[in-house]
């Protein structure tokens, strides 16, 4: 029997690291096209992007992992039932939950790795990755600009730009609430930034356009002033002091500080708390996820093996939407995170165990 979990995870193993690799390339692409946006469009410098685009791969293998573990047993064990060795097992009598031990002792192992990589890896990268992307925006504002969204990046102004043609902008409007009135609005047709040198500020020049301006004589109200020229200067040095850790970016210590000081002020720490749960019940998808492949894999042998495929996405699927439709359940509190957060693994773990027992016996 040694032998024979020995050579399962030797063929588990080429499947494994090949699926991995395929799909989180795969993932990449979306995001590679944005970060060859930045280099060609915004003139943002190779070494920054390849340091996102490297930052991006921890995070995406968190989602990668458990369907990696889902392929590539599905592609052993039907290959295993193809060549009818599932069949010889069975007929000197071994049964077919002996062969999952080997399985499991990859899912276990795999699963403590993926606590460290949800605890310590992909909140680093996370963080490390918006600190990137916040201080580019000093060296080169443009860059992290955006046409067609609201651009919240300077203290007490919103940004709106329809359109942006590498440093020009067209179509300009600029929100600046006011703490006893009205808010003013400043509309240009065309704009463009310019860097201040030495300084995290930036000059926003604004042409042909119009201010709201405040009148003196009478208080909360504003006079609108045409201009060919106008110039803001927006600063950045705020935003580099400290970039906040968003709850994807703390480690699981952090988060229960973070929950348990919430707690003692009476706030609502429910995002913190389901992050908390997230990271926890995902590292432990692949366990589950390579138990139920297993039996999936080998009550399909006989039809096409793209039946195999359909299946592993068809699973995949459903536990990412039920572990979206939990997460989103427990933030608004409907249920404790502590339960909601395991339910995509149970149902994982239950059909597991139905299908398990139905290629059993």
């Amino acid at each position: 029997m040694k032998i024979i979990r020995a050579y399962i995870l030797r063929e588990i193993l080429i499947p494994f690291f090949l699926s991995l690799f395929v799909l989180t390339c795969v993932f990449l692409l979306g995001n590679l096209i944005q970060l060859a946006n930045l280099v060609v469009n915004k003139g943002v410098s190779l070494n920054v992007v390849g340091k996102v685009f490297l930052l991006y791969v921890p995070v995406l293998i968190g989602y990668t992992l458990p369907l990696a573990c889902l392929t590539s047993v599905i592609l052993t064990f039907s290959r295993f039932s193809a060549d009818n060795e599932i069949l010889a097992l069975r007929a000197n009598g071994i049964h077919l939950f002996r062969l999952l031990s080997p399985l499991l002792l990859l899912g276990i192992i795999i699963s403590f790795a993926s606590v460290l990589l949800n605890d310590r890896i992909i909140p680093y990268a996370h963080h490390e990755q918006r600190t990137l992307l916040k201080n580019l925006g000093v060296s080169n504002p443009a860059a992290m600009l955006e046409a067609g969204i609201f651009i919240k990046s300077f203290d007490n102004r919103r940004l709106f730009i329809h359109k942006i043609e590498g440093n020009r902008l067209y179509n300009v409007t600029v929100f600046e609430p006011q703490p006893n009135g009205p808010t003013r609005t400043i509309i240009a047709k065309r704009g463009e930034f310019t860097p201040v040198p030495g300084t995290s500020q930036i000059k926003l020049k604004l042409m042909d356009g119009t201010s709201d301006e405040p009148d003196l004589k009478e208080g909360g109200t504003f006079y609108k002033l045409n201009f060919d020229q106008f110039f803001l200067t927006l600063d950045f040095s705020k935003k580099q002091e400290k970039i906040e850790k968003k709850p994807k970016s703390m480690t699981l210590r952090e988060l229960r500080a973070e929950s348990d000081e919430l707690d003692k002020l009476f706030i609502d720490s429910a995002p913190l708390k389901t992050e908390y749960h997230r990271k926890i019940s995902w590292s432990f998808a692949s366990l589950f996820f390579i138990i139920l492949g297993f039996p999936l894999a080998v009550i399909t042998h006989r039809r096409e093996r793209s039946v195999n495929f359909v299946l592993a996405i068809v699973c995949a699927v459903i536990y990412y939407v039920v572990s979206i439709g939990c997460e989103a359940l427990s933030i608004k509190s409907v249920l404790p995170p502590a339960f909601l957060m395991w339910i995509p693994n149970l149902l994982a773990f239950i059909t597991a165990m139905y299908f398990n027992l139905k290629c059993a016996y």
